[in-house]
């Protein structure tokens, strides 16, 4: 799970929400995903002490990846995680209101994306870990990574499912959290 500094989180919705509930409501969203991922063994890639220590505090693991970007930060994370025995990766960001078992995300040997719900970003991807896979977060990223999958040959699903959909970006989408979950 990539996370980025608290602080300097959700900015976009500065508008509607002073730093500290801003940064309150990233921590809250982290906190859901980390329940979410359980019993999984769970990675947070960060380049943040704070982040860190959070994670360490809520029983993840710490994979630090100081000034690369979010991509190339969990290319490393995904690496580590090869490395270490594991067959496939779920990369789960930290702005999900709505997640639930995602231990159970995902296949061996396949590439499973849950985009969001403007079918622009990537919510939730997993992949195996030793193909080599290339991320490209940012605007139209669910794209890329359709494209990614097909150049890669190998199999993958698309799946489109409201939980994984709902994520946090823009002041319209505080909503569900005021709706309680009801989206």
């Amino acid at each position: 799970m990539p996370v980025k500094s608290f602080r300097q989180a959700k900015l976009r919705l500065a508008g509607v929400l002073d730093d500290q509930r801003r940064v309150s409501l990233a921590r809250e969203l982290a906190q859901r995903v980390v329940a979410a991922a359980r019993p999984a063994p769970t990675f947070v890639v960060c380049d943040d002490g704070e982040v860190a220590d959070w994670a360490v505090v809520n029983r993840a693991s710490v994979l630090y990846a100081p000034g690369v970007g979010l991509s190339p930060a969990v290319e490393a994370g995904v690496a580590y995680l090869s490395q270490h025995g594991f067959s496939l990766a779920v990369v789960a960001h930290s702005d999900l209101p709505l997640a639930e078992n995602l231990a159970a995300f995902g296949e061996e040997g396949e590439i499973t994306l849950a985009p969001d719900g403007r079918l622009d970003g990537t919510n939730v991807l997993a992949v195996p870990t030793t193909i080599g896979f290339h991320f490209s977060y940012g605007p139209r990223s669910f794209d890329r990574h359709l494209v990614e999958a097909q150049r890669l040959g190998v199999p993958y699903k698309v799946v489109r499912d409201v939980k994984l959909s709902t994520d946090i970006d823009v002041p319209g989408d505080l909503a569900v959290l005021v709706e309680g979950g009801s989206r």
